[in-house]
């Protein structure tokens, strides 16, 4: 057994037998409920839905399809992931050798009075000295800690990450260009409201006018009804204005310039889901991208923490260099005269860096203590956000039926308010506050509608869905 083999054998055993530093990665326990609120703990979510299930309006889902292939956001990213797997990459090829070559001449003239130059001169008969070397070396640290593996691990986990977090993107896409398309069918609606008000508010004027010309009424009621005509008139330029940016809005989502977006259908027609599922709450953990983001995050933290453990211990190198080397150029390729080669180890402990590593350590330890913080916090707020969008669908139900039975109250007053006041038991007064009464009941009912499908789209994202 030559001696190469004899130091290659021990330098294996040494690896095999060596501690891993750092601790492998557990999820920390986070105190989940049973369910959320009074809701009933099921095993089907409506989080497992694909976006185009859960938002069946043709027009809606073109619009969060363009989104999700131009949003800057987006875009942005896709080129982290593209880096993540760069890093990836890197950190899978330390583990093994590297390997590079070179090639040198050099020509030499010592002084003919130096030992160098007198030699020459009398062995070789020349004043120079040429050399010629074509050589490739190798160097290989080898990983007895587990340093280079814990480096490995979380270049890897940053890599999911990275997906994760893009997921994230795509869900918050996903909500804020239906919210967004929402909000345009509501002001639509009232804008439809308040032009539809404003030619009934026209038609009090006349009564009025009529009632004055009769003697029954002075100017000032003339006035206080054209008054409430203005007043329906001033609402339509504002949500004109309003929608606009709304559609601009949108376009600025799907990555395009501002300008109109069509829509096909109204508020009142969007269909909205009967029963919405929403699992049990650890499912949240499992489906919520930027959950699991942050859960990838803490396990790179953790092996980032054995990486810098690993960089205090002593590390062990094995170099190899080999190759031809002449003194002539004409000998460079003579057979195996021109061969040679080198092997080395090297153990290196560092002893006094400044309190560097110290530090590097000690940081790594602190940041995992952060992320463990981020992971809990991360759940709990997706516990959260989950019950509120609940809350809201619930109460948001019950504000539906009472605006609906306000609405139909007003304008049943408007219309009794004009059959009194024609036939002298009602004074003018009464019809402008029934006709203002009614604009604001049906305004209010067009908004709680829009809150109603937003909370909607809230609890979707909430429990994770819209990457699917």
């Amino acid at each position: 057994m030559t001696t190469l083999h004899k130091y290659l054998i021990v330098l294996s055993v040494a690896a095999l037998a060596a501690c891993k530093v750092g601790k492998d990665f557990s999820r920390p326990e986070v105190a989940m409920p049973e369910q959320f609120g009074r809701t009933a703990a099921t095993d089907s979510t409506i989080a497992k839905a694909s976006w185009r299930q859960y938002f069946p309006d043709e027009r809606l889902q073109d619009l969060i399809s363009q989104a999700l292939v131009s949003n800057f956001d987006l875009q942005i990213a896709l080129k982290r992931i593209e880096a993540a797997s760069a890093y990836v990459k890197q950190a899978k090829a330390a583990l093994f050798p590297s390997v590079s070559a070179n090639a040198s001449a050099n020509t030499s003239f010592p002084s003919k009075n130096s030992l160098n130059g007198l030699s020459l001169n009398n062995f070789l008969k020349t004043d120079h000295i040429e050399d010629y070397t074509l050589g490739v070396g190798l160097s290989w640290e080898i990983d007895i800690w587990g340093k280079i593996r814990r480096q490995k691990e979380a270049a890897q986990a940053t890599y999911l990450q990275s997906f994760e977090a893009a997921k994230a993107i795509q869900t918050g896409i996903v909500a804020n260009v239906a919210n967004s398309y929402f909000n345009l069918l509501m002001l639509d609606e009232q804008l439809r409201i308040a032009r539809s008000n404003a030619q009934l508010s026209d038609t009090i004027v006349q009564m009025i006018r009529m009632q004055k010309t009769a003697g029954d009424v002075t100017e000032l009621a003339v006035q206080q009804a054209v008054a409430q005509q203005q007043a329906a008139e001033l609402l339509i330029p504002q949500l004109e204005q309003a929608a606009a940016i709304q559609e601009n809005a949108i376009r600025i989502l799907m990555g395009q310039m501002p300008g109109p977006v069509s829509r096909t259908t109204a508020l009142n027609r969007f269909p909205m889901w009967d029963v919405l599922h929403t699992g049990v709450p650890a499912a949240v953990i499992a489906n919520r991208p930027d959950v699991k983001a942050s859960e990838l995050g803490l396990k790179a933290a953790n092996a980032n923490v054995g990486a810098a453990q690993g960089a205090m211990y002593p590390s062990l190198s094995l170099t190899a260099n080999g190759g031809l080397n002449a003194y002539e150029f004409g000998k460079w390729f003579s057979g195996t005269n021109s061969l040679f080669g080198t092997v080395a180890g090297n153990l290196a402990q560092p002893i006094f860096q400044g309190r560097r590593l110290r530090t590097q350590y000690e940081v790594a330890k602190v940041e995992h203590d952060q992320a463990v913080i981020l992971f809990k916090q991360s759940v709990t707020n997706a516990v959260r956000e989950v019950s509120d969008a609940l809350i809201q669908l619930d109460k948001l139900a019950t504000r539906q039926q009472i605006a609906d039975q306000r609405l139909q109250t007003t304008q049943q007053a408007v219309s009794n308010a004009r059959l009194l006041f024609r036939s002298g038991m009602a004074n003018y007064l009464e019809v402008i506050a029934a006709q203002g009464s009614s604009l604001q009941a049906e305004l209010d009912q067009a908004d709680i509608r829009r809150q109603r499908l937003t909370a909607m789209v809230d609890l979707y994202r909430s429990l994770g869905g819209g990457y699917q």
